[in-house]
């Protein structure tokens, strides 16, 4: 299980980052673009240290009044300097605390537009690999991110979101849609089991979606990503499913 974390900025406060580690084995800690400043990031990853969670970079656009979620126009040469700079910030802090760097996870809107765009998934993918190529790379199932990476000869981990909805295409439900998140406890940690055990997910209207996954997201700034991490958390246990960081799970 995965969440998106250190994304406070100065004296606003996002999440309960500290709470929400108790029930997640990886974190993607914001690198200061989308959101996340230096005493955030610092103190992010001294808690994953303490509480034995994985660390991994979460860059985003560099668009923090946006929190990284509005689609800009960028070229690929941006996008890999970008990610590059953002990659390198994390790392000054994981070296800090002697934590390796597990994984990389683009965030909000970079994320969206890799899933869709080889050109720009290759700039990410670049970067990651020019700067570490045993990071894991984090992205959706059939996408053009795990695609790129794939290429490139780097470990991927397909993402499956807990708190959002999907539809029939097998893409996330629109933010701006009424229906797009899942927001029920037990709901959540029902779809989780199926996913995990029958390998799909039932769409908004109705249908069921063919899915396989090797983490699970659960956002660190939604209204109920304690309460969803943790019902979800206590559920794969009950079912002695077990949760281990990414890292010791994908293999080579």
């Amino acid at each position: 299980m995965n969440s998106d974390m250190g994304e406070s900025f100065g004296h606003f406060k996002v999440g309960n980052d500290k709470e929400l580690m108790k029930y997640i084995t990886s974190a993607n800690v914001a690198c200061g673009f989308h959101a996340g400043d230096p005493k955030t990031i610092h103190q992010t990853i001294q808690f994953a240290k303490e509480i034995g969670v994985a660390v991994g970079a979460h860059p985003g656009l560099y668009d923090i009044r946006g929190f990284g979620r509005k689609e800009m126009k960028v070229s690929p040469e941006e996008i890999y300097n970008d990610v590059l700079y953002q990659l390198g910030a994390i790392k000054a802090f994981t070296d800090l605390h002697q934590v390796p760097l597990q994984h990389v996870k683009p965030h909000g809107a970079l994320y969206n537009m890799a899933h869709k765009d080889f050109e720009l998934s290759q700039a990410i993918v670049n970067a990651i690999y020019d700067f570490d190529k045993n990071l894991i790379v984090f992205g959706i199932d059939g996408g053009e991110l795990l695609r790129a990476a794939n290429e490139k000869g780097l470990k991927v981990a397909r993402e499956f979101f807990v708190d959002r909805t999907y539809q029939a295409d097998g893409s996330l439900t629109p933010r701006m849609k009424p229906n797009a998140y899942v927001q029920d406890p037990n709901e959540a940690a029902e779809r989780v089991v199926r996913l995990i055990k029958e390998k799909r997910v039932q769409a908004t209207d109705g249908t069921w979606v063919p899915m396989d996954a090797d983490t699970l997201c659960i956002h660190g700034d939604g209204e109920h990503a304690l309460t969803l991490a943790k019902a979800v958390h206590d559920r794969l246990i009950a079912e002695q499913i077990e949760l281990i960081p990414i890292g010791k799970s994908i293999v080579e």
